[in-house]
């Protein structure tokens, strides 16, 4: 049996038994092992929907074995069971072992991606996610369009679909076209406790701007004055999870927030969260800096609230949505019952079935919309059954992509903070 004990840096093992130094990359343990425990498989998001052992982590775990250890080429059939995953990282939840399987599968992209030529849809969307001033050029466009009355015909039309923009296009939603100010101070008749600093990102810097807003209002009740530093840019999921290379930007945000002179970084959407909770970066001063200084606004909040700052009643049913990356990766979805629970009357139960993956995926989305509409539609039964007055979820992505095409008898899901900020 494999040492539960190695849990970091190991040996990797490949089908044939032997096992060789694995210098940029955490344990894989033997296939023997993966067969006989397979404790990930139900609950791989992949498995619910085809039911194959292909479709398993405990085989693409095999493949991953194949491209890092033997250096070996894959089967066109092996690669699309690789890129069917959702990366949602629930198997390293399940995992005995707590194999690293999101590092595993990212250096296993990287390497492919080596090869490999990208879409042009891909290339466009990398291009703006890293350039927030072209991305700025782009969003009135983006508006004039929502509002021109041209999207029903372009619909009918057929051209979407001809140019692979279609599932792109049904995701759309009005986007905030301004920036936010460089620092909101606290209110002049309150005592300051700090300075914060809000992590953005780059979609939810435009698509999610009232949680944003929620967020400082709340750190400016509290007595924290916030800045929101221009310099900032994309975390790096899309990249890195794609197979790109994401550590510019990694390094362009640490050295931006490290120029601060600040309590904490905060950020809102879960997904960024756990990307910034694992970053590295070439000099060790400055990212350690940045890791001490990280935190989830549900868990600032929780931490810092003032004992006589009591928001309004309400009598309310929440259900809350656990995003994977909360769930999976920070492991800190107790902040947001215990955060909630601060609305007296509030009445907080679990979303049925949180621990399946609601395909939004960050791209995968994108990239593989029939399996994620699928998971998508699952997910939307699971909220329509829980009775709940309001749903809650702390991933800007996973929100954005339930709220998408809705019924308008649907319930729409929105960040916790929002039910606070309403509330005080």
């Amino acid at each position: 049996m494999f040492d539960m004990m190695d849990f970091g840096m190991g040996e990797f093992t490949g089908d044939n038994g032997s096992q060789s130094p694995a210098p940029n990359g955490p344990y894989i343990p033997e296939a023997s092992e993966c067969m006989r425990c397979g404790m990930c498989v139900s609950s791989c998001p992949t498995f619910r929907l085809f039911e194959i052992d292909a479709e398993t982590p405990r085989q693409r775990i095999r493949t991953i074995s194949k491209v890092l250890v033997e250096d070996v080429p894959i089967s066109a059939e092996e690669r699309e069971h690789l890129d069917n995953c959702l990366q949602c990282r629930a198997c390293e939840t399940a995992c005995p072992s707590r194999m690293s399987y999101g590092a595993l599968f990212d250096q296993a992209r990287a390497k492919l991606q080596e090869t490999a030529t990208r879409p042009w849809l891909a290339k466009l969307a990398m291009y703006f996610i890293e350039h927030k001033r072209r991305r700025r050029i782009l969003l009135p466009l983006l508006s004039l369009y929502l509002r021109s009355g041209l999207r029903k015909p372009l619909r009918a039309s057929g051209l979407l679909r001809k140019l692979k923009l279609a599932t792109v296009e049904s995701l759309l939603n009005e986007p905030a076209l301004g920036s936010l100010a460089g620092i909101y101070p606290v209110g002049r008749r309150q005592r300051q406790r700090g300075r914060v600093a809000l992590f953005t990102g780059c979609l939810a810097e435009h698509f999610d701007r009232a949680t944003q807003r929620a967020a400082i209002k709340l750190l400016n009740t509290i007595g924290y004055e916030v800045v929101v530093p221009e310099g900032q840019g994309c975390c790096g999921a899309i990249h890195q999870h794609n197979g790109c290379s994401a550590q510019a930007l990694k390094d362009k945000n640490i050295e931006v927030f490290y120029q601060l002179e600040v309590d904490a970084v905060i950020y809102v959407a879960s997904g960024c969260g756990a990307m910034l909770s694992e970053y590295e970066g070439d000099n060790s001063e400055t990212a350690g800096w940045f890791a001490k200084r990280l935190q989830d606004i549900n868990e600032f909040l929780l931490a810092h609230w003032p004992d006589n700052l009591e928001p309004a009643a309400s009598n309310m049913n929440v259900a809350v949505h656990e995003p994977c990356s909360q769930r999976n990766v920070l492991k800190n979805g107790r902040a947001v019952h215990e955060l909630l629970r601060k609305i007296p009357g509030l009445n907080i139960e679990a979303l049925p079935d949180n621990q399946l993956c609601c395909g939004a995926g960050g791209s995968y989305m994108l990239s593989h919309p029939d399996n994620a509409q699928q998971l998508r539609n699952a997910k939307r039964q699971a909220i329509e059954g829980s009775g709940a007055d309001v749903v809650v979820s702390s991933n800007f992505s996973c929100a954005f992509y339930l709220n998408a095409e809705r019924a308008e008898t649907a319930r729409k899901l929105v960040h916790p903070i929002r039910l606070l900020a309403d509330r005080v």
